[in-house]
């Protein structure tokens, strides 16, 4: 899946490095303004694997990549790709993306940019401060805890995952990577970080911070709590739900609790001593909560994955 939005400078490029192996390339006009979907459309006259899908209105990134994926399931493919097309993911990196969905030990692969700081040049300091920021949130959000760089949209997914998530649930706009892996996880399939540079170009990035950061972040918040509602309360009960719901409330309760004991004591001149011991003994009640619950929310990550490689290891020596 290749989506593109007003990329006729760099579309072309994208298309000639598809390598050979490659079955299908569904390139996902965004609405463009420009020649993108005319240049696509010349490609595919040559190359019987290219498709043109156009939108008729802009619908953004993610709902992009949904009509890929869905395209993808449509003509019975059995792993989908992401590529930008920007040109900006290379090509030569494709195989490890592939390969670990080949054999069984994942489901779902993501690019990685951050593991390595030689890996990180071209990205700027505030765009890699953002990317770290995100990638706690999506840690907690997804159960992902061992994901780095969940903003890396060069990934590859088994069709089995997709029909199990459900294209059509996926968020339509920047944050659909971040929102594929709380579905992925809810479900339990394993998810692989491939550790690759990145290569940034002449094209600048059309997303404007301080919406994005707003939107994906209140994404991630709701996706935490689906998360929890459906993994641990509906489809197999854990009581790691019971320790985030203590510290998600008792924390900021006892921020509150010594914020007013401040108040009690500096204000109205009483003895800061029982509030502030109360307020304390809370705060530490809830983080412990919350690091209980992230502990047992690691375990069950774990388990997790090690089921999958069982069975991985299981089925290839029948």
């Amino acid at each position: 899946m290749i989506p593109a939005f007003n990329e006729e400078r760099l579309i072309g490029d994208t298309l000639r490095s598809i390598p050979k192996y490659v079955d299908r390339v569904y390139v996902i006009d965004d609405c463009s303004k420009d020649k993108t979907a005319e240049i696509t459309q010349v490609f595919a006259k040559n190359d019987p694997r290219v498709t043109c899908i156009s939108h008729e209105k802009n619908k953004g990134v993610g709902a992009a990549i949904i009509t890929g994926y869905k395209k993808a399931m449509e003509d019975g493919v059995d792993i989908a790709a992401v590529m930008a097309g920007d040109n900006q993911m290379d090509p030569k990196h494709l195989p490890a993306l592939l390969n670990p969905i080949v054999d069984g030990s994942a489901d779902y692969t993501k690019g990685n940019r951050l593991l390595n700081a030689e890996f990180r040049k071209g990205m700027s300091k505030w765009r890699s401060f953002g990317n770290t920021i995100l990638t706690f949130l999506t840690k907690m959000a997804s159960g992902y805890w061992q994901i780095m760089d969940p903003q890396n949209g060069y990934t590859a997914i088994s069709t089995r995952a997709l029909e199990r998530i459900n294209p059509d649930s996926i968020y339509s706009w920047y944050g659909y990577c971040n929102d594929i892996l709380v579905k992925l996880n809810v479900f339990g399939f394993n998810v692989q970080d491939i550790i690759m540079p990145a290569r940034y170009g002449t094209e600048k990035s059309k997303i404007k911070y301080s919406r994005y950061i707003f939107k994906v972040s209140w994404l991630l918040f709701t996706d935490f709590f689906w998360r929890l509602k459906t993994k641990y309360i509906w489809l197999n009960f854990h009581p790691l739900v019971l320790f985030y719901i203590f510290g998600i409330l008792l924390t900021p309760i006892s921020l509150l609790g010594f914020a007013y004991s401040l108040y009690f004591t500096f204000i109205l001149g009483e003895s800061l001593f029982v509030n502030g011991v109360l307020s304390l003994l809370l705060l530490i009640i809830g983080l412990q909560s919350l690091f209980f619950a992230m502990l047992f929310d690691m375990q069950v990550s774990e388990s997790d994955n090690l089921n999958i490689l069982s069975n991985a290891n299981y089925t290839a020596n029948m």
